[in-house]
This record gives C-alpha cells, structure tokens and sequence, in this order.
C-alpha cells in the first residue's frame, strides 16, 4: 500500500506510551481518546495486571499531516470517587454542547465498570460523575451517537475485561468460559439517556452471525468477538469492528441496526506486533482512517504506540484488508 501521509504507521507521540485510541474529529480537529500505558516492570498474565493506567491524556492533530500534540492530564483515577485502578480504553462523545469521556475502570470491588466525566472541552479537564454507569459492566466502551440524536454504548471484553463473569446476570469471577461448539459472547449493547447520566435501556448481548446466518461459536477465533468494539456507520449500515483478541486480528460485520444482528464480512487488520489490538474507525475530509497501536518501538507488550493508517472501502462497504508491516 503506498503510504498517503509522512507519519501513516508511524507512533504519533513518543513523549508517553498510548494506546487504544478512539479517534473523532471535533470543529474540524482530529483527537484522540487513548489509553495511557506505564511501562512498569510487571509480568504479563491473561487476566491483563501489566496495564496499570492511571489516567487519561488527550491528544490531539490539527490535520493528519500535522504534529501530534499531548494535552496534558485529562482525568485521574485519584479524581473519580469509584474508582480503584486499571483506566483502560475510554472513549468520547460531543452533545448537548458538552463533551463527555466514557472510561472502563475497576471499582474497589476489583469489578469493572462504566464512567462517564464531562468537560466543556475536547481536552479536558474532565469532572466525573460521582458513581459508575448503574447496570455497566466490563471494558472498552465505544459510543455512537446516531442521526437521531440517540446515544449507544458498545462494550465488552473477555478475560482480564470480565464479560464472561456476567453471564448469570450477576458477577461470578469463576463463571465458565464458553467454549468448542458453544456461541460465542458478543459485544454488549445499551442506550444511554440523552444527558449520559444512566442507560435507559437493560444491557444485552449482540449476535455476530456467520454467512449462512449463524451465531459465532467460542472455537471460531478467528472470527469471534475479543473485545475493542467500534461502530461507524457506512451507506446507512451500522459496521462493527473488533478485537479477536488471542488471534489477534480486527474483524467487521454490518447490520441494518444499531442493535444489530451483525453479520460477519472479513478482516480489516492483520495482526500487528504486540498481543493486544484496538482501534478506531472514522471519515475525515471524505476518506476513511483506522486509528490503532502497536509495540514496535518498545517490545513491551504494555508500551504501546498510537498509530493511523488509511483504510480503502469500496461502494458496497467491503474493506480491503490492512498489512501493518506492507509498504511500498
């Protein structure tokens, strides 16, 4: 793929490690909601203890040839009530003329949760919400606002991000982990009342149907939701993205509503170097960009660098698949 801008696939700032980036443009400026990782001597493990973040910092680009600027301290856990530790991937929304960070943290039950905090700036600071989101649970929230004005929270994640400890409707830490033939766990789905303080509508989980109409079972990783969802909307059709999380590839599906069914339509990313992927997906200036990280500098797999590249999406919505490593 022959590279359009000076800094596609290459780290954006170097000054921090940053990750899990939800990329929006606001007035015309792109910025960027990541994660903030500490390269911290910790052993890795599956339950996810290496990423230890702290706080949020927003960054932020005039246009994507432009210097990558840090803004500074956005939101600290030592800031929000609840809150105990691990502030993964946020993400953020405009409305009602506020912008609100949606964050996943562990509470002091070492259960995650769902944040809200609002500033009357893209950067911050952010002032929290006294409590976690009533009835959230789990990681890496992703928030639509619809053309209707209505407000959607995806979220989810396996292992360290706790989704299968739900699935009786309270938390279990042993809950059995779906496997072989069994369905596979989706994203979860909720709607969120119009000034971002509750969900107006009960948590569920989302279908990912194969092309014969289906549901996804646990053995399919390759296709499987992990964790990292995303939506964008695309010629009236709502595209899932998402983490396959142990395969490590970024998978799309379209359904014709926000609640889906989804249906499974290929790869959008091939794995990059790191265990983790996450991303984001959104239009600017009538092209379309995934936003993502990689240890490529570090080789630590909880020192990650912020990245974007172009995505090519032909009429129909078919994305032609991202080789991270392939340029020309």
């Amino acid at each position: 793929m022959i590279l359009k801008h000076d800094n596609e696939r290459k780290a954006l700032i170097t000054s921090l490690f940053t990750a899990d980036p939800s990329a929006h443009v606001f007035n015309g400026k792109i910025y960027i909601y990541p994660s903030h990782d500490l390269n911290i001597p910790v052993a890795d493990d599956d339950d996810g203890e290496q990423y230890m973040m702290e706080d949020y910092h927003v960054l932020s680009m005039d246009d994507l040839d432009a210097e990558c600027i840090d803004n500074g301290l956005a939101l600290s856990k030592d800031d929000v009530p609840w809150v105990d530790k691990q502030m993964w991937a946020p993400d953020a929304v405009y409305k009602n003329g506020k912008y609100y960070l949606v964050f996943p943290a562990k509470d002091k039950d070492g259960i995650f949760r769902i944040g809200v905090a609002e500033s009357d700036s893209p950067v911050g600071p952010f002032k929290p919400q006294s409590d976690y989101i009533k009835g959230s649970f789990s990681i890496d929230p992703a928030v639509l606002v619809d053309d209707d004005g209505r407000t959607y929270c995806y979220n989810g994640g396996l292992w360290g991000g706790q989704l299968e400890m739900w699935q009786s409707g309270s938390f279990d830490r042993d809950a059995h982990r779906p496997e072989g033939d069994e369905l596979a766990l989706g994203p979860m789905f909720a709607e969120f009342s119009d000034d971002m303080t509750c969900f107006i509508t009960e948590p569920k989980h989302l279908q990912i149907l194969d092309e014969n109409g289906e549901p996804l079972k646990a053995k399919d990783e390759d296709r499987r939701f992990f964790e990292g969802p995303w939506v964008h909307k695309f010629n009236g059709k709502y595209v899932l993205s998402y983490s396959t999380g142990s395969t490590h590839y970024i998978c799309y599906a379209e359904g014709d509503r926000p609640d889906g069914p989804f249906v499974y339509k290929g790869r959008v990313m091939e794995p990059v170097k790191g265990w983790t992927t996450h991303h984001s997906i959104l239009e600017i200036d009538g092209e379309w960009y995934m936003f993502y990280h990689d240890i490529e500098r570090s080789g630590v797999t909880h020192a990650r660098d912020v990245k974007y590249t172009k995505l090519n999406i032909d009429k129909d919505g078919h994305i032609e698949t991202v080789h991270p490593y392939e340029t020309y």
